[in-house]
This record gives C-alpha cells, structure tokens and sequence, in this order.
C-alpha cells in the first residue's frame, strides 16, 4: 500500500504574559466574583519575563532545540533551574514576544476590529522588519498600516473593546463586529484573532523550515478548540482557509476539524486519507492556540509560591504528502479508535486506542520505539493537583503490556524509561494531545534510530454538555521503507468478477451440451 508521509513539521510558542492577566478565564472569572482577591493582587509578581520564558527548557524543547531525553536529564522542577542564554528560535519554529504577537494580531484582522496605537505600530515594525520569516514577507508587515490615536482606542475600550496591553499599558484594542451578535462580541473576536494568528506563525515556519512551495498546498485541515460565526451558526467557520489566506496557500482550499483534545490526531488521520485517497497531494493540518487557557492553573501556583508557567500560547503545523520514499508512513491501516460503544472505563479506552492497531497489526507493546500521549508539562499539572499526565498514560500501555505477556509486571518502569517520555507541552487543550512529539519522530525515523511511533489524542466531550462520551483516536507512524507503487495487478474484487464470469460461462456450456 503507498501510505501518505509526514512531510514536515513546525511548532511555535507565543509568550502572552499581559494576556494571562486580561483574557485567561480563571483571571476574567475572579474578577467577576471576587474582584478583590488576594490572588488578583499577587498575580503580576509571579509572571515571567520573556528572558525567563526562553531560558525555560520544556518550551526550549517545543521547539526543537533541546530533545525531549533531554528533560529527563535536567533537574526538576525545570522553572527552578533554567537553562542560560537560550534561544528563542528554533529547528521547529520560535518563541514569540507579546509585542510582536499583537503586531501579528493586527496583521491577520481582515475587517479592522483590530487598532493598534501610531506609537506601538512604528516600533512593532520595526520589529518585524528585522525578523527572519517577516522580513521577506512585506505584504504581510504592509497590513500595520500608520495606527491609530491612542485616545480614540482609550475611547474604544471604554465602549467595550477589549484592550490589548503591553506591560500593563494599553497599546491597542480589538472591537465588537456587531450590536447584539455575542458571537461577534470584541471578547470572542479576539479569541479567535489570536488563534488565527498564533495558526499563522506555525504555518509561515512550516513554510520556512522545512522549505515548501505554499503554491503546492492544496488543502487545510485546522484543529483547534475555539469556532467562528454568528448568531445564525455559531460554529460555521472557516479558520481554515482563512488562516491559508494569511500564509499564502493560494492553491489551497480547507475546513475544520473538532474534538477536544483529540483534534490533532482526528486531523492528521483526515489529512493522511485524502492524500491517500489521490483527492489531494499536500495537506497541511494546523492549529492556533488558546487565551481562555492562560493561567488556567494559576491559583495552584501562585499558593504554591511559583511563577505563572502557563503564559504561553502554542501552535502546530504538519505537512501531509503523497509517499516519496524517505519521510516517515503514516499507517492508515493501523488506526485506533474509542467508537461509541468503547466504554469510558481507562482499560477500557486505551485498549481501543493502542491495543486495537497493534493486533491488527500483529505488533506486540514493544515493538513501538515512542508512545506520544498528553504530553502536558508535569511542573503545571503536578502543583495544580492533577500530577504527571504522560507518565499515567504510560502506566496504563505498560499494564496493557502485563496483560498481552508482551512484557512482565516488573519491566513496566523499564517500558516507561525505554517507549515513554516526560511532558513537556503546554496545557492549551489540543497542543499537547499526541502531536508534540511528531516533529521528533520524523527526525529520528529519518535518522534511523526509531522505527515506529504511536500518536495517541484523547478528548473530554463531556464539556460541551452534548454527551458524556469520552473520545480518543490513534495513528502509528513508521520508518519508510521505500516508495512503494501501487500494485498493477488484479484487485479481490475484479478476482470475484472474473470467477463468477467463469462459472457463468462454464454453466451455460454445460446447459448447451
């Protein structure tokens, strides 16, 4: 069979340390019921600089510049012992200041609701200007345009436009679309600007990075948590396409794709059967990242005297391509999958996603090099009481391995050291489901030293007061043989028509003689 390979990758970080005050959800909503808390008080002294950001190894690892054993290697808790003189580029993308973020913000805003002081604007592009990937790309920096008075955006926000600050002071606002439209709302509108734009930078380093004509993309598949419309459908979207507007995928179509957290993992298996189904031959599978999920466990850490670790938004982007017998398979045929009929229970789950595609693939649990589950980071889900994610994922595969004989109870520390990996994501949502450690995979399978990956995302849908069924999907990934043609020969079901024309043949001999 000729599986669709994994072409390229990027990831990308945004450090938002005045968005976690305005727009996180745990922030906005203390505000509203408890407006003099003493968490709101001490909350700007346990913020990070970007310096501090950057020097932090589970991002510098996001982005490529360190390897996830690295973690392992390096003291924790990592916020306590900072890596020196970091950078904020890397292999797989880069992490981007607040400044030049709301720049990007306006940038992408097709419909002026964005408006960004004469002062901010001349210094954020400047900035720009002297950027790696911005630099070449003047029709984007052209969109700052002159900027506008600050006492006409101080006016703004007084009517309910939602500010934008740079070090607690107003440099801008997004405004309201509509009278009455919640769905247009200036606090919506901006939600969706920064996952647009958050999308658009992963989208210009995967363009950048790994070296591609964006004219060749012709379809994208977006897999975020936020949506787009108005009062008439609030979910019509499409951030998609106009997200592939921004980057320069002019050849390219798309929709979008949801699931929680199993997003990614839904849309890369869409991407990789319409690559395979010959409908198009370079999709690209991409997602912004989240304000509502800034700080979202800042009340743990603030108690905890720890500074605020969740003050960055993330972003992906992966390119999907027809078989060019080097970068790595994606096995459509091994595919896992919690139906509705699974059962919520964690026996339950796991073995639908990663005991199902190993039987059908007759594998055993060891014979995946690397499990990629939720690979939230453990210094903020450990403090916030919800402890070290990946590693109970991991226990769970090891335990289904006890169970198969794949391995022996006492070799499930060992199968955790050798096939698992410690967290290193940020806990916004769909980013850290699966897909982190994707960039990774390809580098090593195109090194040679692994053979094959599984990506595992899991999404909680009971959130959404729909259901209350869980939902999760897996993919293995593996080393590419070599292209392989599709085969010439007689397919099952032209076998079946000949045989039956035979005997039809054969019938009506026998009923002439």
């Amino acid at each position: 069979m000729n599986y669709p390979v994994v072409k390229g990758t990027s990831y990308i970080l945004v450090h938002a340390e005045d968005m976690v005050i305005q727009n996180g959800t745990t922030q906005t909503t203390e505000r509203v019921i408890n407006p003099d808390s003493e968490y709101l008080k001490k909350l700007p002294n346990h913020l990070r600089s970007f310096e501090e950001a950057v020097n932090y190894l589970p991002n510098q690892v996001y982005i490529g510049n360190h390897k996830p054993e690295d973690l392992r290697n390096h003291p924790q808790p990592w916020y306590q012992n900072p890596l020196e003189n970091a950078d904020r580029f890397g292999k797989f993308g880069e992490i981007m200041p607040e400044d030049e973020f709301v720049g990007l913000i306006k940038i992408v805003d097709v419909f002026d609701l964005v408006k960004l002081s004469k002062e901010f604007t001349a210094e954020v592009k400047a900035k720009l200007e002297a950027h790696p990937i911005f630099k070449d790309r003047e029709d984007l920096v052209a969109r700052l345009k002159e900027g506008d008075e600050l006492t006409d955006i101080e006016k703004l926000v007084e009517e309910g436009a939602e500010p934008l600050k740079i070090g607690g002071k107003l440099v801008g606002c997004v405004k309201k679309a509509h009278d009455v439209d919640e769905n247009l709302s200036a606090h919506v509108l901006l939600e969706n600007l920064v996952s647009k734009a958050s999308a658009v930078l992963a989208g210009l380093n995967l363009v950048v990075k790994n070296g591609i004509n964006p004219e060749e993309v012709e379809y994208v598949v977006e897999c975020s948590e936020e949506a787009c419309g108005d009062m008439n459908q609030r979910g019509g979207g499409n951030f998609a396409k106009a997200i592939a507007e921004m980057i320069g995928f002019k050849n390219a179509t798309g929709s979008d794709t949801r699931g929680f957290c199993a997003a990614p993992t839904h849309a890369l298996i869409v991407a990789a059967s319409l690559v395979q189904s010959g409908a198009f031959k370079n999709v690209v599978v991409i997602a912004g990242g989240s304000t509502a999920k800034l700080g979202m466990n800042g009340k743990n850490h603030v108690e905890k005297d720890m500074p605020i670790l969740e003050d960055v938004i993330g972003g992906f982007a992966v390119l999907v391509s027809e078989n060019d017998g080097v970068n790595p398979i994606l096995r459509t045929d091994l595919i896992g999958r919690h139906t509705v009929g699974t059962g919520s229970s964690p026996q339950a789950v796991m073995s639908a996603l990663v005991t199902a595609p190993l039987e059908k693939g007759n594998l055993k649990i060891t014979d995946i090099d690397k499990y990629s589950v939720e690979m939230q980071n453990p210094d903020v889900t450990k403090p916030a009481g919800a402890g070290d994610v990946p590693n109970a994922n991991y226990k769970m595969i090891g335990a289904l391995g006890v169970m198969r004989k794949d391995i022996e109870r006492a070799q499930i520390n060992d199968f955790i050291q050798e096939h698992g990996m410690e967290g290193w994501a940020p806990t916004q949502g769909h980013i850290p489901s699966g897909v982190p450690y994707l960039g990774f995979a390809r580098e090593e399978m195109l090194e040679g030293s692994i053979n094959k990956a599984m990506l595992v995302g899991k999404g909680s849908l009971f959130l959404g007061r729909m259901t209350n069924l869980f939902d999760g999907v897996s993919i293995i990934i593996e080393k590419n043989p070599g292209k392989v043609e599709e085969e010439k020969g007689v397919s099952e079901e032209e076998v079946r028509k000949l045989v039956a024309e035979a005997m039809r043949d054969f019938a009506s001999h026998l009923l002439q003689d």
